[in-house]
């Protein structure tokens, strides 16, 4: 009687995809299955380091590793590919370089930028959602700048954020960094240089205490950042935004429109599954979804709910999130090739920190508030944590921050 090994295919090398990856190689033998991984890219991007790749204070190349350095080419076989089609009732998947049939199948696709039907965002500003569209947003500001030495249009020496939640303030947070910088490269004075953020809700940051809220407000407001809280943006255009203030519409002028306010699941999702929200689809408790125990969705394209019935709500797709679906989804696939009960997800809060630039931010760690340097600190700890956690110590000591 032969045995036929299955074949686990993992679409997505983002936190959630390469952590199932590298702990089920771990944890099955060469006989117990076939593991392929399908990324469009061949490296991995910490994409919780891109605004500091957008604002210049560190190089794509810092932020990102191939995806052949943390896995083992003998038990996984990864295949640099764009998914174009999931075909989940014939258990095969198309990309643009073929097809590829499954026994299990994780989708981890990741996320990409959401505009909310904003008139224009998309065509008028740049985004912070990959190593790409970070670069394009730094060399937009950079374009700007020096266009300034001979325009001396005051516009091309603002700049617009779009959003203050956790990627607009930690981009805020290096932009009074860098930006000083590049001004005196190009003899500009930084009083001269205007960075406003634009927020349509009424208060940014809820994760957070209002008291460490307002600790990032001062410090970013004393290195010159303008705040314009519960201003929506109803436009983007060639000029800038237009904001709507006491009902009336405004326009915002600036040479360089950075959004950073949405993100949503990969839109394959809704081409693929139904009951599609914004890119994710709902899941159960060992994240598999309804009707296919053999397809688990984690990451950015996943709705894992915290609670139930009416008050469950999604948790939010951060990193640490991200990582722990990825550390269970593995479990689960090995209990199943074992015949055994899968797991529940339940998270494990480690806290979260909003870093400020590299020596400053606020956050809640173990269950305690911090600010200022040890934020910053420890942001730096969470930071090269992800990186051994995935990639071992050899990557963190080359890639982690500490250096």
């Amino acid at each position: 009687m032969s045995f036929e090994r299955k074949k686990i295919l993992v679409l997505g090398a983002g936190y959630a995809g390469l952590t199932t990856v590298t702990k089920l190689q771990k944890t099955l033998g060469f006989q117990d299955a076939d593991i392929t991984l399908i990324n469009k890219n061949e490296y991995h991007y910490e994409s919780t380091w891109l605004h500091q790749v957008a604002a210049g204070t560190i190089h794509w190349e810092e932020a990102t590793y191939p995806i052949t350095k943390v896995i083992n080419t003998q038990k996984v076989r990864f295949v640099p590919a764009e998914v174009t089609a999931i075909h989940r009732d014939e258990q095969r998947v198309e990309t643009n370089q073929g097809e590829f049939e499954y026994d299990i199948l994780v989708v981890a696709l990741g996320f990409e930028s959401e505009s909310f039907g904003i008139d224009g965002m998309d065509q008028y500003a740049e985004t912070i959602t990959s190593p790409q569209t970070a670069v394009a947003a730094r060399q937009e500001i950079e374009r700007n700048f020096i266009n300034y030495k001979t325009s001396k249009d005051p516009r091309d020496l603002a700049i617009l954020v779009g959003g203050a939640g956790f990627t607009g303030v930690e981009f805020l947070g290096e932009l009074v960094e860098s930006i000083p910088e590049l001004a005196k490269q190009h003899n500009i004075d930084y009083d001269d240089v205007k960075i406003t953020c634009v927020e349509a809700a009424p208060s940014m940051l809820p994760m957070f205490s209002d008291e460490l809220t307002q600790y990032a407000v001062d410090f970013l407001e004393s290195k010159g950042v303008e705040f314009k809280i519960g201003t929506p943006i109803v436009a983007a255009n060639e000029k800038g935004f237009v904001v709507k203030v006491d009902d009336e519409e405004t326009q915002l002028e600036a040479s360089s429109v950075i959004w950073t306010a949405g993100v949503r699941g990969n839109s394959l999702m809704e081409e693929s599954f139904e009951g599609v929200k914004r890119g994710r689809i709902v899941t159960n408790s060992d994240l598999t979804i309804d009707g296919y125990d053999n397809i688990f969705v984690i990451g950015d394209v996943a709705a894992v709910m915290n609670g139930e019935g009416e008050n469950a709500r999604p948790h939010p797709t951060t990193a640490q999130i991200a990582m722990q679906l990825g550390e269970l989804t593995a479990k689960n696939i090995k209990h199943k090739l074992n015949g055994d009960r899968p797991e529940t997800f339940t998270f494990d809060d480690k806290g979260t920190v909003c870093s400020l630039g590299s020596d400053e931010g606020i956050g809640v760690v173990l269950g305690r508030e911090v600010k200022g340097a040890r934020a910053a600190f420890l942001k730096r700890i969470i930071d090269t944590r992800a990186v051994f956690k995935i990639g071992g110590p050899f990557l963190a000591y080359s890639k982690g921050k500490f250096l």
